[in-house]
């Protein structure tokens, strides 16, 4: 990868690659799910040339919306990686990784031409390198600002010029590369453009995980631990613990919840030590005390 990338680019990767391997799995979501973001990123990046002008013409773009913390940014490194595993016969994938804070500016009309340069310039010329290209723009209400609600006291002009640069962008995005697919992620989807959240093919809403998700989630991170620590598997695969921490964790965010396991190590200098000695009461009281904190 080139050490000089274009401006608003902070990513730029070759898939698949085994070292993108993780995130997918990594994420715990409602049966189908998975399946659904996939079937979308394999017929946008497969197939979009070929529907390009047709009624049924896909505009590219998914949107993965819910409270910080619930894998939007996880999932949607997983989505590329495994779409690029999907689509390996049919040639590489490049994944595009977009920097939103790198855009706005106090200079008048300055946001509005890069994100205009993004979008004409910068991303055909990319997805022209190989045969599919996934775009991830995470935060995207800070590009693609609700024009009803966006207060005209605070740059008015540029806020929203810069929201019709990213529409008009998107469109031409469309026509110039109709295979390349734009997955964005947003933590206020209220916050979005609604003429933007029109054009998606597909709107995700994330949300904290329940009583049925926790426990796998607690599971999958003792998985994770006894991959190191054999002697964890115990732990890993009692579904009973599972349980009991979850009347603790749910709650939570996933990222919360993976961090009250990881950080149940670190509770006695003797688990610090030789993490193999972790026992089910170092869980409960990382759980509890995780849980404590969700009530303050």
């Amino acid at each position: 990868m080139s050490t000089t990338l274009p401006h608003g680019v902070s990513g730029l990767h070759a898939l698949p690659a085994d070292h993108h391997d993780g995130p997918w799995d990594a994420v715990i979501t409602p049966p189908g799910l998975k399946e659904r973001l996939l079937a979308t990123a394999v017929l946008v990046l497969r197939h979009g040339a070929r529907l390009a002008g047709s009624a049924v013409a896909p505009h590219g773009l998914v949107v993965l919306a819910g409270p910080p913390g619930t894998g939007k940014s996880t999932l949607a490194q997983g989505l590329a990686q495994a779409a690029a595993r999907t689509l390996a016969p049919h040639g590489a994938t490049t994944l595009v990784e977009v920097d939103p804070h790198a855009f706005p500016s106090e200079m008048l009309g300055e946001s509005q031409r890069a994100v205009s340069r993004l979008f004409h310039e910068t991303l055909p010329e990319l997805a022209a390198r190989r045969p599919h290209t996934l775009v991830l723009l995470d935060e995207v209400e800070s590009l693609a600002v609700r024009r009803r609600a966006a207060s005209f006291d605070t740059n008015p002009v540029d806020v929203h010029r810069a929201t019709d640069a990213v529409l008009s962008g998107l469109d031409a995005l469309r026509a110039a590369r109709p295979g390349t697919l734009l997955v964005v992620t947003t933590n206020f989807a209220e916050a979005v453009d609604d003429a933007f959240l029109s054009r998606a093919d597909l709107v995700v809403r994330t949300t904290l995980p329940d009583e049925t998700v926790v426990p796998q989630i607690v599971a999958d991170s003792l998985r994770e631990l006894a991959a190191q620590w054999p002697a964890l598997r115990r732990l890993a695969d009692d579904t009973a613990v599972h349980r009991r921490l979850s009347k603790h964790l749910t709650g939570l965010d996933g990222r919360r919840i993976r961090k009250a396991v990881h950080g149940s190590l670190a509770r006695r200098l003797e688990t610090a030590r030789d993490p193999s000695t972790l026992t089910e009461a170092d869980l409960l009281a990382a759980a509890e005390e995780a849980g404590a904190e969700r009530r303050v």
